[in-house]
């Protein structure tokens, strides 16, 4: 466990990240611009494998926040577990294709391999496939479907053996700085879906009493991570430092990892957010089933944290 500082009276948070995950990006400019300190608080950081390992600090109570998704955590409070989210970022996903390809549609994808990162239910494809058959199309049938790894997925359409992948956001950059295009995005797909804005899928999670024990520092710790999302959004020489953490090989690909994180920051109020979630819920609910969302058709009402004032 790495502690990014300390002082006598500041308030412990734990939380739970990967070295090589984004949530290291923001936590690299608290750490160097003593955000901690301003905000009080001494941010000791979990080092975790996966993010299933996050999902068992936080349950076992050896990290107070992690970032995880929102259908994760209002599955989680359906089965007893009180968890909240608040939106961490609104980065997402797309489906990309060679600059070359003659696919120009989603629709077009019919008949087409496509690599889809996860698996059978990753919420990306399951809201993808919704979307489609809005059109008539059923891509899971009518296209050769390819599940995998994100980057092993990106590296074999890279190399041509794939027509088009569905990818999440920092794989898409990557791809992006090789000249690949978007033939849509998931922010295309979502509004198709009936959403309203850019959705923050992932978040800050974290147990509901623990938060209600420390609304102050939860709002600091919130206030804190604002102020780091500023600094990646209007300074680039902040890219050029926290760029071996990112793993970016080249400037074109660092500078889309940027370009793409600036889009993502969550700007909207949580009643917004919680709006959208909710429709989503229940396309999930109806195309992914119990396997994904549990038993709840609907998104448990506290799934969202709202204790942060002007929210």
């Amino acid at each position: 466990m790495m502690q990014i500082s300390a002082s006598c009276r500041a308030d412990v948070i734990r939380v739970a990240a990967q070295k090589t995950g984004t949530l290291a990006w923001e936590l690299a400019v608290i750490r160097s611009h003593g955000l901690d300190r301003k905000a009080n608080l001494s941010i000791e950081i979990v080092d975790l494998a996966s993010p299933e390992a996050g999902k068992v600090a936080l349950r076992a109570g050896t990290a107070d926040v992690m970032v995880s998704d929102w259908p994760w955590v209002s599955r989680e409070r359906t089965l007893g577990a009180k968890l909240q989210f608040y939106p961490y970022s609104s980065a997402l996903g797309a489906v990309m294709v060679a600059a070359s390809s003659p696919l120009k549609t989603l629709g077009d994808l019919k008949g087409h391999k496509l690599a889809v990162a996860g698996g059978p239910i990753d919420k990306n494809w399951l809201l993808l496939q919704a979307a489609l058959k809005q059109d008539g199309i059923d891509l899971k049938s009518q296209s050769s479907i390819v599940y995998g790894a994100p980057p092993l997925l990106a590296a074999k359409t890279l190399d041509g053996e794939m027509d088009a992948t569905l990818n999440y956001w920092n794989f898409c950059a990557a791809l992006e700085a090789k000249g690949f295009r978007r033939l849509a995005t998931m922010e295309d797909v979502l509004r198709k879906l009936g959403t309203r804005g850019r959705i923050a899928m992932i978040g800050y999670v974290f147990d509901e009493a623990w938060a209600n024990a420390n609304k102050d520092a939860v709002a600091r710790f919130i206030a804190m991570t604002r102020e780091a999302k500023e600094i990646l959004a209007a300074s680039d020489d902040e890219w050029t430092a926290i760029a071996p953490l990112t793993g970016a090989p080249d400037a074109a690909t660092l500078h889309a990892y940027r370009d793409r994180y600036r889009e993502g920051i969550p700007r909207r109020p949580i009643a917004d957010e919680e709006a959208d979630a909710r429709v989503l819920y229940k396309v999930l609910a109806q195309v992914g089933g119990r396997d994904l969302v549990g038993a709840a058709t609907e998104l448990d009402p506290g799934t969202f944290y709202q204790a942060i004032p002007g929210d």
